[in-house]
């Protein structure tokens, strides 16, 4: 049960109840819309890096998901996995992705991008080995874009686990 009441979106502005309705009033965005113009900026960048740039879809939702998992965000797990699918990340990947070390489902970019998501979880930056392994496979915008993805989903994690989200089904996350 979430640690704060969902916002009361009756009580909304048009545009925030606009952006709910667009995202399927998920929980995380009911939280979210207790302030209007931070829920309305993270939706933009969230739909940036979701929607634009060039870092291929399935590198970026394979960091995403792995991130969610080093974060021990299920909810993020569980609408990545199945966003993940939609653009072509596989039954095997996204099983993999726990242990995606010892997997063979993976190629050298998507492994390169999986190191990178690690270390910058775990550690204060990627390594100099892990950073150079990604930036030789990827443009400097695709680099930036993997980057800025992982950061914006710690956060979009830490939020979840923070006021303690409640799943939804799957169907009405994503």
């Amino acid at each position: 049960m979430a640690r704060i009441d969902y916002c009361d979106t009756s009580k909304s502005n048009e545009r925030t109840r606009e952006i709910l309705g667009k995202n399927r009033n998920a929980n995380i965005f009911r939280m979210m819309a207790h302030s209007p113009s931070y829920f309305e900026q993270y939706c933009r960048l969230g739909g940036a890096i979701r929607h634009r740039g060039e870092l291929d879809p399935i590198v970026r939702e394979l960091a995403i998901t792995r991130t969610g998992i080093l974060c021990e965000a299920q909810y993020e797990v569980v609408a990545h996995k199945r966003i993940g699918k939609n653009v072509g990340v596989t039954d095997e990947q996204n099983a993999a992705l726990e242990n995606w070390q010892s997997a063979n489902c993976f190629n050298e970019l998507q492994r390169a991008a999986l190191a990178f998501t690690d270390e910058i979880v775990r550690l204060r930056r990627p390594t100099e080995a892990t950073f150079e392994a990604v930036a030789e496979k990827l443009t400097p915008a695709a680099l930036v874009e993997l980057q800025l993805s992982v950061g914006f989903y710690i956060m979009t994690s830490k939020f979840l686990e923070t006021f303690d989200i409640d799943m939804q089904p799957v169907e009405q996350v994503v």
